[in-house]
Order: C-alpha cells, then structure tokens, then sequence
C-alpha cells in the first residue's frame, strides 16, 4: 500500500528481548499486531489476544537463494488454530498475528483479509506460498466489506515496519524517479530504486547463460524466479514478466546478465552516467 501522509507505529517488547514478541499498534487503528518467532510461541501462547478472532502469517525468512516460505491463516480462535500448526507445520520460523483491541473484528471479516491477502502475495511473487489454494472472497455486505478493507489497509502499512514486504508490488516509479538501464549481450533493461530496493521493469530481458563463475546465490535465484514465472522464456533471452523488486542493484544486475555483477557501475542512466556515478554527484551536492 502507497502511505500518502505520515503515521506512527508503537513497537512494545513485552519480555524486555527485542528479539522475543513485539506488540505493534498503529496511531488511529483499533488493530494489534503481535510478531514472534517460533522458539517463544510457549510464551506467546499465553497472551490474552490469542483468546480473539484474527488473522495471521507464519514464514521461514528466504536465503538470498530462495524466497520466503509463507503461510497465510484465520481463525476465530488463534490460541488453537496457532497450537495446531506448531504440531503439523514444521517450515516455519516466525510468526505475526492480527487482532482487534475493541474485537470488532468477526469470522466473515477475518476469512476476507485472509483471501484477499492471499491474493496480494501470489500477485506480487515475492514468496513461495504453503497454502495450497487461494480461497475467494466470502460474500460481505458493502459496510462489513468497507470494514474489513480499511483493516487491511492498516495491517498493510504495518507489515513492512516489521519486516514482511512479500505482500506488496512496487508502486511505479515517482514522479522524479531516475530511469535506469542495462545493456549487454544482446540484452536490455529498464529499472529504477525506490526504498525497497531496485525495481527491474515488466518486459526487461535477461540473458539464458550463465558463466561457470556466477555465485551460487545468483544461479540458484535465477532458478527460483524462472519457477515463479517472472523469468519466461522468449525464445534468446527471458523476459522479466512484471515489475520485480531485488534486493540491490547488483542483485538485479546479475540475475539479469547471468554473472557477478556491480550494479552501481551497470545500470547508467540515458546519458551513459552510471548509478555510482550519480550518486557520488548528488553526495557532492549535498
């Protein structure tokens, strides 16, 4: 979701261990939302908010080889739905949970945050889903289906602060947006940063060989997205399939060129200036 104003996030680590549960609440909101990572779910367990119904992600952090593992899952009862898959899912490693503090939120609410992000994560590629089907929305009344988007748009701002980004596609390049590009071996690309990364653009090509002395991390990324259809075949090279978000310009520079890569010296801008080049001006300038 593209925030238009500013809005404050409250982080409460309950245990005093930044790395233990984390309570997060958003100004206006009557959500809550409780991160934790598998190893404390014994105490987590035990808080009271589990008691209500909501929403909630499980996932296994990806490697820079693989995308993250995720799971997606409602209940009107989270304290069970949760223990049920620390008995019968072994993938994942961390946790977040949505509830509300007032427990407006109900089981027809809940089942439609579900779907729709859902949908969201498949769109955007950014994760291998566990869930082995996508369910469609429930049939809502136009206030209760209202409620139930402005939810989401809130839990939506609230993921990236903690870490979870697969549900988002990149917003589009702003008005001011630097358009990048990379040309070799018969290849070209188009992209540009934005503060999650660096965008390759939809219809961009990337080469199909690798050299022998491409990183293990780059070869088997490659693989990955070729599996997520946003590597496809064209015939003499891939095609990026949709705008995609890497995790740094060498990153996007070397999946795209099948080699080790310094993104900040391949990507140029129209006039033949590189991305380092660039930079280091408006550091200067500064």
């Amino acid at each position: 979701m593209n925030a238009s104003i500013g809005f404050s996030v409250k982080i409460f680590v309950p245990s005093g261990d930044p790395e233990g549960p984390r309570v997060i609440e958003k100004s206006n909101w009557t959500g809550q939302g409780i991160v934790f990572p598998r190893s404390v779910f014994a105490e987590v367990r035990r808080r009271e908010e589990l008691n209500r119904t909501g929403a909630y992600v499980l996932w296994e952090p990806g490697t820079s080889q693989q995308l993250p593992s995720v799971y997606i899952g409602q209940s009107d009862l989270l304290r069970q739905r949760l223990v049920d898959h620390a008995k019968n899912k072994d993938f994942w490693t961390r946790a977040i949970v949505f509830t509300s503090k007032d427990q407006s939120l109900n089981k027809a609410h809940v089942r439609h945050i579900e779907a729709r992000l859902l949908g969201l994560a498949r769109d955007a590629k950014g994760c291998e889903l566990e869930n082995s089907t996508v369910p469609p929305l429930p049939p809502l009344s136009d206030a209760d289906k209202a409620d139930a988007e402005l939810y989401l748009a809130d839990m939506l701002l609230c993921l990236p602060v903690v870490g979870l980004s697969f549900f988002e596609r990149p917003r589009g390049p702003a008005g001011k947006t630097r358009e990048l590009f990379l040309s070799a071996k018969d290849i070209q690309a188009r992209g540009y940063e934005e503060p999650s990364g660096f965008v390759v653009r939809s219809g961009s090509q990337a080469v199909k060989d690798e050299v022998p002395s491409i990183h293990n991390y780059l070869s088997g990324l490659r693989t990955e997205l070729r599996k997520q259809g946003i590597l496809e075949d064209s015939g003499t090279s891939f095609r990026v399939t949709h705008d995609y978000v890497f995790g740094s310009p060498s990153m996007a520079a070397g999946v795209l060129l099948g080699r080790n890569s310094n993104g900040r010296i391949d990507w140029k801008d129209s006039a033949g200036r590189s991305l380092k080049e660039l930079q280091d001006a408006e550091v200067e300038t500064m």
